[in-house]
């Protein structure tokens, strides 16, 4: 996926943030800082992180600037609540400022944290790899809790093997 236009990118950016957001509704508001083990992130910490790496790593590098991410624990949002109010306001936050870049700015040179130079378009979709890959521990952990999880697309595995049955 090449990104040449900034407006067209946010559109699939933001429909990718929608499917995320989505899945918030099924988490159990006393479940935020559970884990499968110590020491890792928890529900919370997951969305916190999104939130967090995309408006002060990604952004910031995109920005040509370095990241100014530093964690992503209750010190930033304590609760369900808080932690979805920080990530939907840091991502408005995001997209004010990606909407500002030009075809020009997405074909420059930024730095990541690890010192590597990337076209600002390929960071970009890294950071909506990035946004996927974590949903994809959010599904999974909330599968741990036996919580039962909206579907990506609209039908679960199950309903999509039992359409091609019919």
């Amino acid at each position: 996926m090449d990104i040449r236009d900034i407006q067209t990118f946010l559109a699939y950016y933001s429909r990718i943030k929608d499917r995320t957001r989505r899945l918030f509704d099924s988490i159990p508001p006393d479940k935020i800082e559970w884990t499968y083990r110590k020491g890792k992130f928890t529900i919370g910490d997951l969305i916190r992180h999104m939130a967090l790496t995309e408006r002060f790593m990604y952004v910031e590098n995109v920005q040509q600037k370095p990241s100014m991410y530093t964690g992503c624990g209750e010190n930033f949002a304590k609760g369900l609540e808080k932690t979805i109010e920080l990530y939907n306001r840091l991502n408005q936050e995001s997209m004010e400022i990606l909407s500002k870049l030009t075809p020009e700015d997405l074909e420059k040179k930024c730095e990541t944290p690890a010192g590597s130079k990337i076209t600002i378009w390929k960071l970009l979709r890294a950071m909506t790899e990035h946004e996927i890959h974590h949903r994809g521990a959010l599904y999974t952990y909330l599968g741990m809790l036996e919580v039962q999880t909206p579907p990506i697309f609209g039908l679960t595995s199950e309903e999509v093997i039992r359409k091609g049955g019919e």
